[in-house]
């Protein structure tokens, strides 16, 4: 949520009038995937502010990059994207440490949408789980980066940018990527802040000094600073690790998508213009989502989804016993995880029960 990855550190829709859609119902494609401020271009006379949404946009073609030597396009209905969160420190970002010319993915979510695009689960991969990284091509020099073996997962997007991320992604699951997304600091506080902050409760007090969170036990509305306090925090929480802050960030995701149903962006257009221009600055996407009307699309056909219809998991890991601050994928329950989103079915309960991301005790601190 990009510096130079680091080998130390504990990881720890007749001829009859069709009904408007509820103000609830046209939330939830903002409490999906906090994008839907994009409908904003559909009204008339608002064409400078579709030229301006679109200008924000940033999107690579993923496509070109890749090549054909990728898993099927199973086109079923149903979708697959990868959602990092890049915590480059250029630019407005260098407040959250040096900038020190590398790229560095430090929250990756797979997010499988079903074909009816009624429910969605979500796969969150540790940066630290060490990996069979492919071959890809360097983001910067366009020079070739030799597979690695015990590569951390976070090092893809360090050599090669989004593409070797997905084609990272693809090579452990088996299942092509529709979209891409990327998501960075300063946009991530930004878009908080538009929403009106994100209420949470926590049970145990947070005092984390790497992040500059200091939450007492309670209820409290988070700002865009302290939300992302929260999905930074992983030292004083649980067992310290990277597993305990990805449980933190599933916990701020549900708590976002309903905050999100609350919000009257929709009764206000300059609010919702506000929205969406925060959104648009925050987000880097694949070509297929590169402009205003395709966001648009894509957040309209999920507009289905709330908080409750979202089952999150970590994919199964366990310590690796030559170095405790990485993780393994273990492979067993790996494949259970992927072969439930590759058929379009739910997760199995099974595939996570011996997994290491589900044993700590961060899931329990937030709610």
């Amino acid at each position: 949520m990009s510096e130079q990855s680091r080998s130390a550190g504990r990881i720890r829709g007749t001829g009859s009038r069709r009904r408007k859609p509820s103000r609830r119902r046209r939330a939830k494609a903002v409490a999906a995937w906090s994008v839907a401020g994009f409908v904003v271009v559909g009204g008339a006379g608002l064409g400078y502010a579709y030229m301006t949404l679109n200008g924000n946009l940033s999107s690579i073609d993923i496509d070109a990059k890749l090549g054909a030597d990728r898993p099927d396009d199973v086109d079923d209905g149903s979708q697959d994207i990868l959602v990092l969160g890049s915590d480059s420190r250029s630019g407005d970002n260098g407040e959250y440490g040096a900038d020190e010319g590398g790229a560095r993915s430090d929250t990756a979510m797979v997010v499988h949408v079903d074909k009816g695009h009624k429910s969605a689960s979500v796969v969150s991969i540790p940066r630290d789980t060490l990996i069979e990284r492919p071959a890809c091509t360097s983001d910067t020099t366009g020079d070739p980066v030799p597979a690695q073996h015990r590569a951390m997962f976070n090092t893809a997007y360090e050599v090669g940018g989004p593409a070797c991320a997905v084609k990272t992604v693809e090579s452990m699951s088996g299942i092509r990527m529709d979209h891409y997304v990327e998501v960075d600091f300063t946009g991530f506080k930004k878009l908080i802040d538009e929403l009106g902050g994100v209420e949470i409760t926590t049970k145990t007090a947070i005092n984390d000094s790497k992040s500059h969170l200091d939450l007492e036990p309670g209820t409290h509305t988070l700002d865009g600073e302290e939300s992302l306090g929260l999905v930074r925090t992983r030292k004083s929480v649980g067992d310290g690790s990277d597993l305990g802050r990805i449980q933190l960030q599933q916990a701020f995701i549900k708590a976002l998508m309903e905050q999100a149903k609350s919000v009257g962006v929709l009764s206000s257009p300059q609010k919702l213009f506000g929205l969406a221009d925060a959104a648009t600055k925050a987000v880097t996407t694949d070509s297929g989502l590169g402009s205003v009307k395709k966001l648009s699309s894509f957040a309209n056909g999920l507009k289905g989804l709330g908080a409750e219809n979202v089952h999150m998991v970590t994919l199964p890991v366990e310590y690796d016993p030559v170095d405790p601050n990485r993780v393994l994928p273990q492979e067993k329950a790996g494949k259970q995880v992927w072969t439930a989103l590759r058929n379009d079915r739910p997760i199995p309960a099974s595939a996570t029960e011996e997994s290491a991301g589900d044993k700590g005790e961060a899931g329990k601190v937030v709610e």
